[in-house]
């Protein structure tokens, strides 16, 4: 998930840019649509959690997912021109696509998935896990797409990722970098050659 760029970004930008002033910049964050963003992961976890109460809704979860997946692709294109946007961008892209060619889940390494423990991967085997996964098999498409890099100890969450996941963690670190830290260089030229009204 893109909440580990999102955690080891503000980790490093806080060491690198100071907190007090890293903290500040952090939170002048200006993004198009911005509010998108925290509306699609409030619906995401409203699907996750109330699909297990209504089978209907657990019957189209796929679909619902691919949606919010297409609305994520508008907020990141609209956003493209900050740093590191249009790794997440990729990243986000080639997680959709996947998902698309497999009827909107998620195909998950059985192999891979071992590091989540028994409970999961018979969950997984049975097919009753009721999110947007399901058990990578010889039909999967694009199975290079797929959850199949597994994370484990010394990491500290254990989880089973995938390509895009590498893509959007690695472009999120770096918009938050470019947040939080100020190039100095550009601070100082700026300081040096002042621009006039």
């Amino acid at each position: 998930m893109v909440y580990d760029g999102v955690l080891l970004g503000l980790i490093v930008g806080l060491f690198r840019g100071g907190w007090r002033q890293g903290l500040i910049r952090f939170s002048q964050i200006h993004l198009i649509a911005g509010w998108m963003f925290p509306v699609l992961l409030l619906v995401q976890f409203i699907i996750f959690y109330a699909q297990e109460k209504w089978a209907w809704l657990a019957s189209i979860n796929g679909y619902l997912f691919m949606g919010i997946y297409a609305v994520g692709l508008i907020f990141l294109w609209l956003n493209r021109h900050h740093k590191g946007f249009k790794l997440i961008l990729i990243g986000v892209l080639l997680n959709f696509v996947v998902m698309a060619v497999n009827g909107g889940r998620m195909p998950v390494s059985l192999s891979a998935s071992e590091v989540l423990g028994p409970y999961y991967t018979d969950m997984l085997k049975s097919g009753i896990v009721i999110s947007k996964h399901y058990m990578m098999d010889t039909t999967t498409r694009l199975s290079f797409l797929g959850d199949i890099i597994p994370l484990s100890k010394p990491y500290p969450r254990t989880q089973v990722i995938s390509i895009g996941d590498v893509v959007m963690n690695f472009g999120m670190f770096l918009f938050i970098q470019s947040v939080m830290v100020v190039n100095k260089k550009k601070t100082t030229q700026q300081e040096t050659h002042p621009r006039h009204a």
